[in-house]
C-alpha cells in the first residue's frame, strides 16, 4: 500500500466477536498479536476497506456494530460509525489514524492469511492479559470494550 501522506494513513482494526471471545491475529512483521485491519485503500470508504480486511485476513464476513442515522438523505451514503478513533505510532514519523470498529462474527471458522499472519485465534477475555501471550494494552481494552457492548446487544 502506498501512503496517501509521507508522516499519516487511514487504517480500520476489526475487532470480531463471537460467543464471548474476539478474534486477533499474530502479525507477521510486527509480530504482536492484532485485531484484523490495515489501510484505508485509495476510492474505498473506511466501512468498505473493514470489511475486506476481514474477509481477507479471516474468510469471515462480519456485521459492524456502531450508530447510523435512522434514515437516508439524498446524496449522503450512510456509514456505520467506528467505535473509537486512535492516531498511534507505527515507525520513525510516521503514524496511523485508525479507526476501530465492533463487529459480530456469522456461523465459520476463520482461516489463516499466510502473507500477513503467523496465527489466528479466538481469544477468551481473561487469556486477553495473560502474558504468555502478550497482547499490547490498548488491543486488550479495545477487545474487552467490544465484548462488553457486544454481549449487552445479543
Amino acid at each position: 500500500m502506498a501512503h496517501i501522506f509521507y508522516d499519516l494513513d487511514f487504517t480500520v482494526a476489526v475487532f470480531v466477536i463471537r460467543n464471548g471471545q474476539v478474534l486477533l491475529v499474530r502479525h507477521r512483521k510486527l509480530e504482536k498479536w492484532l485485531p484484523i485491519g490495515g489501510h484505508i485503500e485509495i476510492g474505498e470508504n473506511p466501512e468498505e476497506a473493514a470489511l475486506r480486511e476481514t474477509l481477507e485476513e479471516s474468510g469471515l464476513k462480519v456485521e459492524l456494530v456502531g450508530a447510523k442515522p435512522p434514515r437516508e438523505f439524498p446524496g449522503t451514503q450512510i456509514l456505520t460509525a467506528p467505535s473509537y478513533l486512535d492516531v498511534h505510532d507505527i515507525s520513525g514519523d510516521h503514524r496511523h489514524i485508525g479507526l476501530i470498529y465492533f463487529s459480530k462474527s456469522a456461523e465459520g471458522e476463520p482461516r489463516l492469511a499466510t502473507a500477513e499472519h503467523h496465527d489466528i485465534r479466538r481469544f477468551t477475555p481473561a487469556e486477553l492479559a495473560a502474558p504468555e501471550w502478550a497482547v499490547p494494552e490498548a488491543i486488550q481494552f479495545y477487545a474487552h470494550e467490544a465484548l462488553a457492548k457486544l454481549a449487552e446487544s445479543t
